[in-house]
């Protein structure tokens, strides 16, 4: 990002404070007023994306009157936040943030707690089911079957060999999202099916760096999204399950099946502004910043 760049990343997760960035110095900060600002913030996945655009938007508008020319002169600040997609939730509703990032299905009860305002899909995820590439049971195991991954993270297959007896003896170390994480409700419903996930488990509250966690070490597996791995190609080796690949061709077929949508929320209606925001995120540009991180558009 541009040194002068008007966007300011607030990290409210532990390790994702290394991976988003803010931009710009107190020096060149713009002034902040209830009505230059918006506020976004919820999925550790979807973060990054909404960043990229932020970004992008500001450096081409710089003030809101540019814009349209109906909106204050005032320059364009957009606080872009991470905390996980139920955070997201609860602090759209609660009025912290003018639109949540959510990586999930919503629940029923949000559903209808966000009738009166707005729900946007930008695009998709799926989990992969990936390792280290130095990892051997990328060579003699590249397949697992369902029963297999819900066994490892369920904690009941702990080690290597007991996968195939050729490879290594050792622990296998399982890495998942923390319960407030879309992921870890999305693989529940697609893999778990209610079966408890490992005591032995290490949560990891965002997706950066549950997947910096399979990076570092060839003895962890964890389910780590598409857009990581396809941003990380070199670092991160996704299995497949029950002999389908998370290929671009698979998912957009459907046939990969442990997936999940991107959304934008907001509690009400938009206000002009956040429309503008929200309309350049589903816009071409948007979807060009969503296809270079490794995710997929929605239209």
């Amino acid at each position: 990002m541009k040194r002068n760049s008007l966007i300011l990343l607030l990290v409210f997760t532990f390790l994702t404070a290394t991976l988003l960035m803010g931009c710009g110095s107190s020096s060149d900060a713009p002034q902040t007023t209830k009505t230059n600002t918006i506020a976004i913030g919820g999925s550790s996945t979807l973060a990054p994306i909404i960043a990229e655009c932020a970004d992008s938007f500001t450096e081409e508008f710089k003030n809101w009157d540019k814009v349209d020319p109906s909106f204050t002169e005032e320059p364009i600040v957009i606080f872009v936040s991470t905390g996980g997609s139920g955070f997201g939730v609860k602090s759209a509703l609660d009025g912290t943030f003018d639109i949540g990032l959510v990586a999930r299905n919503l629940k029923e009860q949000e559903v209808a707690d966000l009738a009166d305002g707005e729900t946007i899909k930008l695009g998709s995820d799926v989990l992969t089911i990936a390792v280290n590439p130095n990892n051997p049971v990328t060579k003699v195991k590249n397949d697992l079957t369902l029963d297999e991954v819900r066994a490892i993270f369920s904690g009941e297959i702990k080690k290597w060999n007991q996968l195939d007896s050729s490879l290594p003896e050792t622990a296998i170390i399982v890495a998942v999202r923390d319960l407030g994480g879309g992921a870890s409700q999305v693989f529940d419903d697609a893999v778990m099916h209610g079966t408890p996930i490992s005591d032995a488990a290490q949560q990891i509250p965002s997706m950066g760096a549950l997947a910096a966690k399979v990076m570092d070490n060839a003895a962890t597996i964890g389910y780590v999204s598409s857009g990581l791995v396809n941003q990380n190609p070199d670092k991160l080796t996704a299995l497949s399950v029950d002999g389908i690949a998370p290929t671009l061709e698979n998912i957009n077929a459907g046939s990969y099946a442990i997936g999940r949508p991107l959304l934008i929320i907001t509690k009400t209606e938009p206000t002009a502004m956040q429309r503008a925001f929200m309309d350049y995120l589903s816009s071409e540009k948007g979807n060009e910043v969503i296809t270079k991180l490794g995710y997929i558009p929605a239209n």
